[in-house]
């Protein structure tokens, strides 16, 4: 069950909607389509999003359309400093709050999903701080293989679900198990023992997975085009470095690599097309295990135009608004 109260303390609980899915399905085009109907303002729900500098390999929304919808938890910490979900929570709860008190309603959007977890079902994160150095586990001369290893001694299911070059995620599954709470695989898998303190309305987008896949590697071709490259050189000037929490970001560890002279443009592009469809199938994985959203599926077949897609996104946002707003009235 959740460990915290309604952040607004009261007896009523707060509407909240979310926006979930994987990446590059085309939640924040949706997003930015209903809100203004719905009267809502943005709480990006994107662990990479928050760091400031961090634009172009994130898909961070840009001025233009931070002037149509007001958005939260972007730009709120720098990339040289780790941010923990706990700091995420708090932050995003703070916004909720301001956000219904000024009469509008908050909306979650992104593919994080820890992040979404924190918020909407109100996890704990206290009791696991500190531990992870019991073993060693964040020594410097610890490599991500010899991290995961751990992790698979310690909680195997975790193990499967969990990149080994995602760090900062292996670090944490192991400061759980070493800590004596629940291990984080049973966590994931029980979703039915959290009590959301908020009015939940859920949505998640999906489309086929070819479709995906080739959206993923389009949108990663046009971060090449839009100055990735250029972005990952002025952030590493500025402490940006392999092994911190930004630094393991997709598409930044391998545009970092890329400059450091560990690989080819091609090779960095490559690897970040591939690592970037695997996260997109464990984000469907996480997502799908929360039997509260309800899913709409964007849809379009494989080799559909970039009009098509688009066609295929507006009756998925007409769709999603029509339930939401039925929600609403209930």
């Amino acid at each position: 069950m959740a460990t915290g109260s309604n952040p607004r303390n009261i007896e009523s609980p707060i509407t909240l909607i979310a926006i979930v899915g994987p990446t590059a399905v085309g939640k924040s085009v949706v997003a930015m389509s209903i809100a203004p109907e719905l009267d809502a303002e943005i709480i990006s729900v994107d662990s990479m999003q928050v760091y400031r500098g961090m634009d172009i390999g994130t898909s961070k929304p840009v001025e233009a359309e931070r002037e149509e919808v007001v958005y939260h938890l972007v730009d709120v910490a720098d990339p040289g400093r780790d941010f923990s979900v706990a700091q995420f929570k708090e932050m995003a709860d703070n916004a909720v709050r301001d956000v219904v008190a000024r009469g509008r309603r908050p909306m979650l959007v992104g593919g994080s999903g820890l992040y979404y977890r924190a918020v909407v079902d109100d996890l704990d994160f206290t009791g696991v701080r500190g531990k992870v150095g019991m073993g060693g586990a964040t020594t410097g001369d610890t490599s991500n293989r010899e991290l995961h290893a751990t992790l698979v001694r310690l909680d195997p299911e975790a193990a499967r679900e969990i990149d080994a070059s995602n760090r900062k995620r292996v670090i944490r599954a192991i400061e759980v198990a070493r800590g004596g709470g629940r291990l984080i695989s049973e966590r994931q898998d029980s979703w039915v023992e959290f009590t959301s303190p908020y009015d939940l309305i859920a949505v998640g987008l999906e489309m086929e997975r070819s479709l995906l896949y080739r959206l993923i590697d389009r949108r990663v071709d046009r971060m090449i085009t839009m100055g990735l490259v250029g972005e990952v050189r002025r952030l590493r000037r500025g402490g940006l470095k392999a092994g911190s929490t930004a630094g393991e970001a997709l598409g930044y560890r391998q545009m970092l690599r890329f400059i450091e002279g560990g690989c080819t443009l091609e090779e960095a592009t490559g690897e970040m097309k591939k690592r970037t469809r695997r996260f997109a199938r464990r984000q469907v994985t996480w997502f799908r295990k929360d039997p509260r959203i309800r899913w709409f599926t964007v849809e379009c077949h494989p080799g559909g135009t970039g009009e098509e897609i688009e066609q295929g996104l507006a009756r998925a946002a007409a769709l999603a608004l029509e339930y939401i707003a039925g929600k609403l009235e209930n």
